[in-house]
């Protein structure tokens, strides 16, 4: 049995449009769900700070935070394949490196630091939490 996660960037928030000091980008989400990507509200401005740790993470690491995110995803040892979702061309160019990307063991930890396994940033993020988010053994694909 395999894992297909959908939204491996966050509803967008992981795309880098959503930054502090921006202003809140006109979206085709944002325009459905308005709430959900109003940057005034704690639990978006919760997630804009950690949206900020994650592209200074992924600086660091070399990589966009959209191949961070997709990496994150994808190192999960239960995931077959995440979905990506891309509306245009650009979107899919911009996702797919992501599928190469193989994130070291430091790196990994430092997301959990951010945003701890099985956190909901936002309460409208809400689901269930399987078994696989709270074991570290389980949350790593073994590259050695």
């Amino acid at each position: 049995m395999g894992v297909i996660p959908w939204s491996p960037l966050a509803g967008g928030w992981l795309s880098g449009k959503f930054r502090k000091g921006n202003d809140t980008p006109d979206t085709h989400r944002s325009k459905m769900r308005p709430g959900a990507y109003d940057t005034s509200s704690p639990e978006n401005a919760a997630k804009l700070d950690a949206v900020e740790q994650f592209a200074l993470l992924a600086d660091e690491a070399g990589m966009s935070l959209i191949h961070l995110a997709i990496g994150f995803v994808m190192q999960h040892p239960a995931v077959t394949a995440p979905i990506i979702g891309p509306r245009t061309m650009e979107h899919l160019e911009s996702r797919l490196g992501g599928a190469d990307v193989t994130l070291s063991t430091d790196v990994l930890d430092r997301i959990d630091q951010i945003v701890a396994p099985g956190t909901n940033v936002s309460y409208g993020d809400g689901c269930y939490v399987p078994d696989a988010l709270q074991d570290p053994f389980l949350r790593r694909r073994r590259t050695a």
